[in-house]
Order: structure tokens, then sequence, then C-alpha cells
């Protein structure tokens, strides 16, 4: 058995309480909205969790921004 990190799914994807993985959980959204989850889910446990959290509501921001045009561009037909 290896006692190197696993770089695909290391521990702090993977040591939530539920015991379910983060993957589990964000495969079921798109990019944006899965990476929010991503960020959030992890917040304190590989980086600083500010650090963790900017990048959550950088996603969330982007997430809006691509809503509202699409919710524009479908008024405008």
């Amino acid at each position: 058995m290896s006692t190197q990190p696993d770089s695909i799914n290391p521990q702090h994807y993977r040591q939530h309480p539920s015991g379910v993985e983060c993957i589990e959980v964000t495969q079921h959204f798109n990019y944006c909205l899965g990476n929010v989850i991503k960020y959030v889910w992890r917040a304190g446990l590989k980086q600083d969790a500010v650090e963790d959290l900017r990048k959550a509501a950088w996603y969330i921001d982007r997430e809006i921004r691509r809503r509202e045009a699409s919710d524009e561009s479908a008024k405008s037909v």
C-alpha cells in the first residue's frame, strides 16, 4: 500500500464528517457551482480559509453574471 498523498483525490476532499466525498456532490452541478461547493468544502483544510472563500465568491459572481446574461438574452427574443 502506498503512503504517498493522493494527488487526484486528496484528503481535504475526503474528510467531511458525513463520509461523503466532495466529488459525489459537485458532479451534479455545472462547473462554476461545483467549484463554489469545492472551495467552501475545503475552506481552511488546504490553504487559508479566507482565500478559499474568496475563490468560492468569485465563482458565485461568475455564475450570477452568466445567468443574468442568459435572462437578458431570453427577454430580448
